[in-house]
């Protein structure tokens, strides 16, 4: 089991946390982005840059995951992707996304995207704050204390 994150968008603060955890579960964490990332030395993590592109880390990810990876992204159509190939998938802000909740959350995402392009001004998503960073950092040590040993 490995986990993957969709670097580009990924705040910082969660980066973070993943770097921590990745060292204390000893689990394999690769950071992926469009972009040249600094990780922290560690056996257990590593930043992997991808051509620039559209959805070109999500594609990359998507080819290499195998049933049962985690994925750190906030991209719900990846999200979907993610679940189809057989991963977990979870949001920076600490939902995870799965079989039973993916369908509403693409639903909704299209809903607000149809908004936009029909003029209505919609807000983006909030600022992360400390209550998003320990949803996020309660839900990953909670899948991490779920792996076989």
């Amino acid at each position: 089991m490995q986990i993957w994150v969709d670097a580009d968008a990924c705040p910082v603060v969660i980066k973070e946390i993943l770097f921590r955890a990745a060292d204390r579960a000893k689990i394999s964490t690769i950071f992926v982005a469009n972009k040249l990332l600094r990780v922290p030395p560690s056996p257990y993590l590593r930043a992997m840059q991808v051509a620039k592109g559209f959805d070109v880390a999500d594609n990359v990810i998507v080819e290499a995951l195998e049933a049962g990876d985690l994925v750190i992204t906030a991209d719900i159509p990846f999200a979907a992707q993610v679940i189809e190939k057989g991963g977990h998938a979870l949001n920076p802000r600490g939902e995870f996304y799965s079989r039973e909740n993916i369908k509403e959350c693409l639903s909704m995402r299209d809903f607000m995207e149809s908004l936009r392009a029909s003029g209505v001004e919609t807000s983006g998503p909030s600022a992360m704050q400390s209550s998003d960073r320990h949803a996020f950092a309660k839900q990953l040590d909670q899948f991490l204390a779920r792996l076989p040993r």
